[in-house]
């Protein structure tokens, strides 16, 4: 059945040696655009969301969405250092429960990377107006905000964009060892938060620890606990994006899961300590009407934070607990270190999106045209510039609204089909070399946890994203079978 056609595993290896790109990085490399990717809007923005959702309590959201992640990284471990290669899910998928799932996983992952990248240049935006404000060289209003959030086009996302486009179009080494710098800002920032905010922690802060209850995915989903665990999720996205970087990784086999896990693991610590920190030392009590959280995002949450001074108003959630503690120079820093540091988040989901584009292109999926390789630079230079155009333009125009739930719509059936692909290729292929592999005992409940864990927190995303999410998913079965069902290398295997 064409809608089956699974492609071998020896197949996608064969056909990324004679298209490969250049082995420059290594296991530090690699861990740092992982810890790039997933240290970004998500703990610098979306704190105050999570807070606004369940309280105190974001501090289990942070576990439950870290819990889900370690055992998608498991999986994505094994399956990375086994395939080597550029295309992350969309790859796996491909080789195992075929082309037609393998499209629509690629076609799920614009959400995380695309949409991901425009939210985060949207998220920076906002740091960096605020950041010009404060110098005096704030831009008029119809230039800091989108059309479609009142204002008329966000100048400085839209520039930011380009500006990472051009130099992932420039090299993979040099935007890694941007990439390295940014990171370190990033790491101390939160290091500074973290020195001064659990110091100041006080146990009266966390009373009442779950004011808003733990959630109901069959009431519409995005409130309590777990639907802050699955907005939160977006703060852990970003490690799956080093097993895009595979085909210019030295020695895969060993530096991909050191990648994966170790950039994982660090942002997790770093997650809790904040949390703790912004929760304890000033209080995350969420606003709420006749016992009802407002939703984050909302004309209701909006009125309602006039004239209140309170974390979950706040669009720099960090820089306003330092504040708040009296420290005004150390958050003026921190709000600084965001602005400055922001941008390799960007680069790393502009960077995964053009890789996975890159592949799907190499299989036939999309226009030939999409993998071409720089001849001097040596990048996929046509689908980086077509890609960071369209990031630039959506970001110009779009607030970031809920496209961190639409990201993680995405995300979430992206990782399930990855635990899924483990569990069937320990079947049908048990004596493939792995050269990492889920501890033996633990394979099953390791991949069907990741399933059961992105199911439950899909399910826990609000109704009108799960709708979008639907949609998206039929318009990309649509462009399969009017495009790619036809173009696939495996439709043509003998020329």
């Amino acid at each position: 059945m064409i809608f089956w056609r699974v492609k071998p595993l020896d197949q996608i290896l064969a056909t990324a040696e004679k298209h490969h790109l250049s082995r420059t990085l290594g296991a530090f490399q690699l861990t740092m655009l992982g810890i790039g990717a997933i240290i970004g809007t998500g703990i610098f923005v979306l704190t105050s969301e999570a807070a606004q959702k369940a309280g105190p309590a974001m501090l289990i959201a942070f576990v439950i969405a870290a819990f889900v992640c370690a055992l998608a990284a498991l999986a994505y471990a094994e399956l990375a250092a086994m395939v080597p290669v550029a295309g992350s899910a969309y790859t796996y998928t491909y080789a195992v429960l075929g082309e037609a799932m393998a499209w629509t996983v690629g076609w799920a992952l614009i959400l995380e990377y695309a949409v991901a990248a425009s939210a985060v240049a949207v998220g920076w935006s906002g740091y960096a107006n605020g950041m010009l404000a404060h110098w005096g060289l704030g831009l008029p209003e119809f230039l800091r905000i989108g059309i479609f959030d009142g204002g008329g086009f966000n100048l400085l996302a839209t520039l930011i964009s380009l500006l990472i486009t051009g130099l992932l179009i420039l090299g993979t080494t040099e935007s890694a060892r941007v990439n390295v710098i940014l990171v370190l800002i990033k790491i101390a920032a939160l290091l500074a938060f973290i020195f001064v905010a659990v110091p100041a922690v006080k146990s009266t802060n966390f009373h009442p620890f779950i004011p808003t209850g733990w959630g109901d995915p069959l009431s519409g989903g995005g409130t309590g606990v777990f639907g802050a665990a699955a907005s939160i999720f977006f703060a852990y996205v970003g490690f799956d994006a080093v097993s895009t970087a595979a085909e210019e990784t030295k020695n895969p086999n060993r530096n991909i899961p050191i990648g994966v896990i170790g950039s994982l693991a660090v942002a997790t610590i770093f997650y809790l300590f904040v949390g703790y920190g912004a929760a304890g030392s000033v209080g995350a009590q969420p606003l709420m009407h006749n016992g009802v959280a407002y939703a984050p995002g909302s004309l209701g949450m909006a009125n309602a934070c006039q004239g209140v001074h309170n974390l979950v108003c706040s669009k720099e959630a960090l820089a306003f607990v330092l504040r708040d503690l009296g420290f005004p120079n150390i958050g003026q820093l921190v709000a600084l270190a965001a602005s400055v540091a922001l941008p390799s988040v960007i680069l790393m989901m502009i960077y995964g999106q053009t890789r996975i584009f890159f592949t799907m292109s190499r299989d036939g999926l999309l226009p030939a045209v999409f993998s071409k390789i720089h001849p001097r630079f040596k990048t996929p230079y046509v689908i980086t510039l077509i890609t960071g155009i369209t990031i630039a333009l959506f970001a110009g125009i779009f607030p970031v609204g809920k496209l961190a739930d639409l990201s993680n719509a995405g995300t979430l059936f992206a990782f399930a089909m990855v635990a899924i692909a483990v569990l069937i290729l320990r079947r049908t292929q048990p004596d493939r070399y792995r050269p990492f592999r889920i501890m033996r005992g633990w394979t099953w409940v390791v991949s069907l946890g990741a399933v059961a864990g992105c199911t439950f927190l899909f399910f826990n995303l609000s109704d009108k994203t799960k709708l979008v999410f639907v949609i998206w998913a039929i318009v990309g079965l649509v462009i399969y079978y009017l495009y790619g069902r036809q173009h696939s290398e495996l439709a043509h295997p003998h020329e």
